[in-house]
């Protein structure tokens, strides 16, 4: 028996769990905050040190944490973008999250490359203002010098990665990582160098792509590091899913990614084409109106919190009396409607009750969230059992409807760092194919996540008939939405 380690930089910490190699059983756990200089640096959360990152890391893995490792995994924030320079220095803080700087960018690259179809073939991916691609293209027109001085291109896993390895010659990625970037295509297993050229203005190094159970070196003390992934990529492989399998992100916004065979090229741009860590595929697909939905209802009606919306919702019926929430409050991206706003349809005066609009809001966030789905079901994406992540996922409302909404089982997964345990089970697949006691073609199997099981059971008519009433609304409010 021997143990990993698998640590998650998140945009906000790092969380290190050591697990058994046989079992994934955690024996011990580290976690400290990525330091902040100052109150303005917070506020400027889109550029970071990421030196920040490592000093969090040799906090988190203090008093003797990674004592016996034999190999470590590394799971970071994904679209975080890290141009180096020929010395390997950074040229500028790294370019991590959202970053609503780059959305002119995006648009501009959309145009450049001849439109939403030319990038879903090309990548199988539409730049959006979080992609490595798009910041490249900001980093061109805003600050050419820094642009300029730009030879070498990571990401946070990547560097990471390179860092605990004593910066290398080789610079190494995975798939899943190298999947989001914009300029690697799941779909050929290629990167597209051209486009790194389209946004950036000049060609830059790249980072050799790794398979999934292929180690990215040893460090000078003999400890393995595998090829690492994103953090999207290391939930999904510490959840443990596989063929389908489909999970539900509940944020402000949410995301519906499966397990696929193959990659997906979709020419609407609803679907993001990732590699998974295991060598299958991860199509995503994403809502930009999620939590958020439930936290305007919550204020409209002066609740206090989401508990008690969800209390409330309780209190009303499916289908909630006729009353239906189109919850677009931010616009949409699925259907692309960016400019559209929220509709509460069928008013009626018998359903103008403060629990029947609670639960409308429940039921609007999860049929968007159906709807998200069905874009996955019809391009032939098995989905027979569905994980619902998030606090949210908690909520009674939310719990009652799911499973008839989204017409299959759902697994409501115990709170636990999955990103983490997705690393240390990449390194435990890492140390075993390089040991010859495990198939580079098949991961080791860990015990599953503790989970809640719901099913639809009776409720599945009532709540195909919920959705119908949804989809009708939708329709007559914005007609054709989901034709492609």
């Amino acid at each position: 028996m021997g143990i990993v380690a698998g640590l998650d930089s998140s945009p906000d910490f790092t969380r290190i769990v050591v697990c058994d190699t046989e079992t994934g059983a955690v024996l011990r756990q580290g976690y400290a905050q990525h330091p902040v200089e100052n109150a303005e640096a917070a506020t400027r959360a889109s550029d970071v040190d990421p030196q920040a990152w490592l000093l969090s890391l040799g906090e988190a893995a203090g008093g003797g944490l990674l004592e016996g490792v034999q190999a470590i995994g590394v799971s970071a924030q994904q679209n975080g973008l890290v141009p180096l320079d020929a010395q390997g220095n950074t040229v500028r803080p790294a370019m991590v999250g959202g970053d609503k700087r780059a959305q002119v960018a995006a648009a501009d690259l959309v145009d450049a490359l001849g439109g939403r179809e030319a990038w879903a073939q090309a990548v199988g991916c539409v730049p959006q203002a979080a992609q490595p691609v798009t910041k490249l293209r900001w980093l061109s027109k805003t600050e050419p010098d820094a642009a300029q001085r730009t030879t070498l291109l990571l990401q946070a896993h990547d560097w990471l990665v390179w860092q605990l390895l004593g910066r290398p010659l080789r610079r190494t990625t995975d798939r899943g990582g190298a999947s989001g970037t914009g300029y690697w295509s799941a779909a050929t297993g290629a990167y597209r160098p051209d486009l790194v050229e389209l946004a950036l203005g000049r060609q830059a190094a790249l980072p050799d792509v790794l398979g999934p159970s292929e180690a990215a070196g040893t460090t000078p003390e003999g400890l393995l590091i595998s090829a690492g992934t994103g953090e999207t990529m290391a939930a999904a492989f510490g959840l443990g899913i596989g063929l389908g399998d489909a999970v539900v992100s509940l944020g402000a916004s949410g995301s519906v990614m499966a397990v696929h065979p193959e990659a997906l090229v979709d020419s609407s741009g609803m679907i993001t084409s990732l590699a998974d860590a295991t060598g299958m595929h991860l199509p995503v697909v994403t809502t930009l109106n999620a939590v958020r939905t439930l936290r305007g209802a919550s204020e409209l009606l002066g609740l206090p919190d989401l508990e008690s919306l969800s209390e409330l919702a309780m209190k009303s019926t499916p289908g909630s009396h006729g009353l239906v929430l189109l919850p677009y409050l931010e616009g949409e991206r699925t259907p692309n409607l960016p400019h559209t706003a929220g509709t509460l349809a069928g008013l009626r005066r018998e359903s103008m009750r403060p629990e029947h609009l609670a639960r409308a809001a429940f039921e609007g966030m999860l049929c968007g969230l159906a709807d998200a789905l069905d874009v996955l079901r019809g391009r032939g994406v098995d989905v027979r059992r569905v994980f619902l992540l998030g606090a949210a996922a908690e909520l009674p409302a939310v719990q009652a409807a799911a499973p008839a909404l989204f017409g299959a089982q759902v697994v409501v997964p115990q709170p636990a760092d999955y990103a983490a345990l997705g690393a240390a089970r990449q390194a435990a697949w890492a140390l075993g194919v390089s040991q010859g006691t495990l198939d580079p073609r098949l991961p080791p199997v860990w015990q599953g996540a503790v989970a809640q099981i719901l099913e639809p059971g009776e409720e599945l008519a009532v709540g195909q008939a919920v959705r119908q009433q949804y989809v009708s609304v939708r329709e007559q409010t914005h007609p054709g939405a989901f034709r492609t």
